[in-house]
């Protein structure tokens, strides 16, 4: 590894020039480097040709047209409630045969992480190997956040769902990346893009809608593409049967607004049985556990989603949250839907039919009906179920047999594994078209 050599005060002064304030007293200069941007590696064009050809993604990402430079940031932000603090990620940027064109800004949201320590700004994730594959050596400058609360964050937890931190944190990291492209000496065309998958389809659209909304002058937002998310969390609460992942995302939830506005419940046992009850206001995200040891040690239940619903939480809490529309989870849920707002870039939601976890029919079509009634011919959506099951089913088909393998493998690697590379590939489209 090695360091970028310029001083972090010149560093600090060029963030300036980019960022939300000056800095001066009490104000926060939101999207300020902390550090110079460190240099991690750069994946050549061939390297990435060879890993998307023997995985078979290159049928989406097309061959690589950039060598692929990656950098690790730690810039400043704010949190819930305005308060100063820090947030790291990954920049990356097209060099090699790319270096000398002005590349559009993309930024991106990731998905829904338990894991703590993890970054972005690791060559070998899979998250950042697919945003480098897709968009980076594709000519786009892409800045992805690890988010409050995670990796270099020293923000004491993660506001998990939280539509303007996640905005907040998204839209910082354009600023930062700005400043280290910059220092990279690598232009940028002014043009901005954002784009998210799951969690980060929910946060890429929180971005858009506060890009538009209160930063306009200073950000030339030409679209964005929000896929897979959990775009009316309100409708979701209402849901008798559970979610696939129930176990992670709901309790990640419900502990996460108790801290942001208090309420949710009197006391811990209100809503978790025992043994969860004890340990669960800081489980997740967890310094040393992932979704599969989260279960296997006992942290967590596993089970089938009712199952894992049933043994975590108190049935009256839950009832309470599905029927009453004064439940302080339901109303906390409410403030952080997506679905009233109007965007004015041209806007790509998409998901697949069958995804156990986001289910469109509950999200992304209630939000494009919203759109759509609204007169909104900018925004579209894609189902790319289609292309799922023909890929991944039996004869073009799901599984139909609840018990057998062969269903719980395509099911536990839907929304996972199967969805994104689809979504994002609908989601260059877009981007393609107006860069």
């Amino acid at each position: 590894m090695r360091r970028q050599t310029r001083p972090l005060t010149v560093v600090a002064a060029a963030a300036l020039l980019a960022a939300c304030g000056g800095g001066g007293g009490d104000e926060i200069a939101r999207g300020v480097l902390l550090e110079a941007p460190q240099a991690l590696t750069t994946m050549t064009a061939a390297q990435l040709d060879a890993s998307t050809a023997s995985t078979g993604l290159q049928a989406l990402t097309g061959k690589a047209k950039c060598d692929v430079r990656v950098s690790a940031l730690n810039y400043q932000t704010i949190g819930v409630h305005g308060e100063r603090t820090n947030a790291s990620g990954v920049l990356l940027l097209p060099v090699g045969a790319c270096a000398a064109t002005a590349a559009p800004l993309l930024a991106y949201a990731k998905g829904t992480d338990v894991q703590k320590p993890r970054t972005l700004a690791n060559p070998a994730d899979s998250e950042t190997f697919l945003l480098a594959a897709m968009y980076a050596a594709q000519g786009y400058a892409v800045v992805a956040s690890d988010y409050l609360g995670f990796a270099r964050s020293s923000y004491a937890y993660h506001p998990y769902l939280h539509a303007d931190s996640e905005a907040s944190v998204v839209i910082d990291s354009l600023r930062a990346a700005r400043s280290a492209a910059a220092i990279q000496s690598a232009p940028l065309s002014g043009k901005v893009m954002v784009t998210g998958y799951s969690q980060g389809g929910h946060a890429s659209a929180a971005a858009h809608r506060a890009i538009e909304r209160d930063n306009a002058g200073e950000f030339n937002l030409v679209a964005g593409a929000h896929l897979a998310g959990p775009y009316n969390l309100s409708g979701s609460f209402k849901l008798p049967a559970a979610i696939a992942g129930y176990q992670f995302f709901v309790p990640y939830i419900v502990t996460s607004y108790q801290k942001i506005y208090g309420g949710i419940y009197a006391s811990v046992a209100q809503a978790f049985k025992a043994p969860y009850a004890a340990g669960i206001e800081n489980l997740l995200p967890s310094p040393t556990l992932n979704y599969t040891t989260l279960v296997t040690s006992g942290a967590l239940p596993g089970g089938t989603p009712d199952q894992a619903r049933d043994a975590l939480f108190q049935a009256a809490f839950i009832a309470d949250s599905q029927t009453n529309p004064n439940n302080a989870l339901y109303q906390a849920a409410q403030k952080n839907d997506l679905l009233a707002w109007n965007p004015k870039a041209r806007t790509l939601l998409c998901g697949g039919a069958g995804d156990p976890t986001v289910p469109p029919a509950v999200h992304m079509n209630v939000a494009q009906a919203g759109f759509a009634s609204r007169g909104l011919g900018n925004v579209s959506s894609v189902d790319v179920d289609t292309m799922i099951r023909a890929t991944y089913g039996i004869n073009g088909q799901a599984p139909t047999d609840p018990s057998s393998a062969a269903f719980a493998t395509y099911y536990g690697a839907y929304h996972g594994s199967y969805e994104p590379p689809f979504c994002h590939a609908a989601a260059r489209a877009v981007f393609d078209a107006a860069k």
